[in-house]
């Protein structure tokens, strides 16, 4: 067992990463039955709010800021479900720059390349690993980019959003030019504000324009059930019929799609590198 690590990202902020990173590890564990992990990388720490509701837990003691500090993520893990584990953020992570200035002065490499260090000696427990990051150059982003080997994109069908999409893959470039990433895209999620709105329709047609079949087919639309998962935590109801909640089940479908689209990129992108 070697784990997959995904980034997702955009450099526009309120476009659905944190729900993409809750929503896809929920489903790689509970559905595809994979070991995952989420490390969330991001000081607001929602992911960690999210999963912590997910799993019932009402405090977690374990953070990524201590495992940063010691060199040391292993033992850092919080357990929130069979198949999902979750390394925690904290307001403290936003000290992470000065951290990793104080740990590694005057050497730029290696303040890029810390967590793909510390990350090393989890793969193997895992099959998949899904990083939460801010939506800001940063060092945040740096860390998690150089980190992972698939990128997905959250393209929310706004031209800020496609702005930022056409940025993150810039940057994308220059840490692969720079820095030695090996991080392919796996797939750009599109988001609708409003499913058969004028400007959403334009947006998407102008990003599959752009970016080709690395647009992903499913499209991730408003749902309320979506936004209740972030006050209440992922969970699939159940009816008195003793049947799955069909508005739970609805959006948890989409996300399965999405991840079976990536599973499908993946495997191309496997096979075009021999």
């Amino acid at each position: 067992m070697s784990a997959d690590v995904f980034v997702v990202g955009n450099f526009k902020g309120g476009v659905g990463k944190t729900k993409t990173v809750t929503m896809l590890s929920y489903i790689s564990a509970v559905n595809k039955h994979r070991r995952t992990l989420v490390v969330d990388l991001d000081p607001q720490a929602n992911a960690t709010s999210i999963l912590a509701k997910t799993g019932n837990i009402t405090d977690i003691n374990k953070n990524i800021t201590d495992g940063f500090t010691n060199g040391d993520l292993t033992n850092q893990i919080t357990p929130i479900i069979p198949n999902l584990d979750l390394i925690a953020s904290n307001t403290q992570f936003s000290r992470l720059p000065k951290m990793l200035l104080q740990s590694f002065p005057d050497d730029d490499k290696r303040q890029v390349t810390y967590l793909r260090q510390l990350l090393e000696p989890l793969r193997e427990q895992y099959d998949a690993i899904y990083l939460d990051v801010p939506p800001t150059i940063s060092d945040f982003s740096d860390n998690a980019m150089i980190a992972s080997d698939y990128c997905i994109i959250i393209l929310q069908t706004q031209e800020l959003s496609f702005d930022g999409a056409k940025t993150y893959i810039n940057y994308m470039q220059y840490l692969i030019d720079n820095y030695g990433a090996k991080l392919d895209i796996v797939g750009i999620l599109p988001c609708m504000l409003r499913a058969g709105g004028r400007v959403d329709k334009k947006v998407l047609s102008d990003a599959r324009q752009e970016f080709g079949n690395n647009v992903l087919n499913t499209i991730v639309t408003y749902q309320e059930r979506l936004k209740a998962y972030d006050a209440e935590g992922i969970s699939m109801g159940k009816i008195y019929t003793g049947q799955n909640d069909q508005w739970d089940q609805r959006a948890h479908k989409v996300f399965e799609n999405v991840l079976d689209e990536i599973d499908l990129h993946k495997l191309a992108l496997q096979e075009e590198e021999g």
